[in-house]
């Protein structure tokens, strides 16, 4: 029987409003970092297909979320089409070689990193209650290639912006390359459980407009007609943080079933511009959920009432710091659950 968050992801307006968080399984949770203190680094918990499904259903015990999101990593599509991943403490993800230097060809895939991402699947949906839904996700071409090219983060992906200016064909190339191994990634999370996907594109927000017609919602509109054409009822979330006024263009050109929106958004802007019945998913400011309090409920109650008239999935603008107190996740959940448009 589907829950809530997948009717309104397949565009039901119901008067209670699912409600899930970015990152929910994570640093905030007392037992998330037990587990994590007992497992040891991120990549071998995210490789610990129990140890993954634990952590990815640790907050709906805790909170009863209406999602429950896979507990992985985007680079695990870099990983899989072969570059090596590590997590530094303290500095992020390094990925080498890095494709500025080496090229894509230097790459030799293993696809094989893929299979234990399925088992966590398996594994939590086998113990997820039937009325949450299960999210599956991957990060979408332009993000993934950002990290590719340079090997790391960074504030405005300059290393890979001024790849794709100066050779746009190899860029291209790259991101074709992305694009394959995600649709068939996403469909092996679907085909072991999820019910539905997140494209997460978290730097599309640094690009001009020509360039994010190029390399946002290009490649993300075939990922979406890819999974809409071998699953038809699995609903694809598109979230283009940053993307601001390209918001409207973006959920027409890649027919999302859903748009995530970023904190920066004016819901009451995207309610007015967006397409008519097109659900959305945000978008409060995670920094309003460390602050808890009157403001957090102010803000929160604007969300809601912004979007009264469309279907919508509560969340955040982006993930859950790391300093989140637990309680007023629970404070934020009280007034989503309680709330009546």
């Amino acid at each position: 029987m589907p829950g809530l968050l997948l009717d309104t992801l397949r565009g039901q307006n119901a008067k209670t409003r699912p409600v899930w968080l970015m990152r929910q399984a994570g640093r905030y949770l007392p037992e998330y970092r037990a587990l994590r203190a007992q497992k040891g680094g991120f990549l071998p918990l995210v490789y610990d297909s129990a140890a993954a499904a634990e952590i990815t259903l640790q907050p709906i015990r805790r909170f009863g979320f209406d999602g429950a999101i896979l507990f992985s990593d985007i680079l695990i599509v870099p990983y899989a089409m072969g570059q090596d991943l590590e997590f530094l403490a303290g500095e992020g993800p390094r990925l080498s070689p890095r494709l500025v230097d080496a090229g894509l060809a230097s790459l030799t895939a293993v696809p094989n990193r893929l299979s234990p991402i399925y088992e966590t699947v398996r594994h939590v949906k086998a113990q997820l209650p039937a009325d949450r839904t299960l999210l599956g996700f991957a990060g979408s071409p332009w993000t993934t290639a950002t990290y590719m090219v340079a090997g790391e983060g960074s504030r405005d992906q300059h290393e890979t912006r001024a790849y794709a200016y100066r050779d746009p064909g190899a860029f291209q190339a790259i991101i074709d390359a992305i694009v394959g191994v995600t649709i068939e990634y996403l469909a092996g999370q679907i085909h072991a459980g999820a019910e539905a996907v997140q494209l997460f594109d978290s730097w599309a927000g640094s690009l001009a407009p020509s360039e994010f017609e190029r390399w946002v919602i290009a490649p993300n509109a075939a990922i979406v007609t890819a999974i809409r054409a071998r699953f038809p009822q699995v609903p694809v979330i598109g979230f283009p943080k940053g993307a601001g006024g390209k918001l409207l263009a973006y959920a027409r050109e890649t027919r999302v079933d859903a748009l995530g929106l970023d904190e920066t958004i004016d819901p009451l802007w995207a309610a007015q511009v967006l397409p008519a019945g097109l659900p959305v998913q945000g978008n409060l400011d995670p920094l309003l959920l460390i602050a808890g309090g009157a403001e957090l409920e102010r803000q929160a109650t604007r969300v809601l009432e912004a979007f009264a008239d469309r279907p919508h999935v509560f969340n955040l603008g982006h993930g859950i710091g790391q300093t989140t107190p637990v309680e007023h996740v629970g404070q934020l959940l009280a007034l989503v659950r309680s709330w009546r448009g």
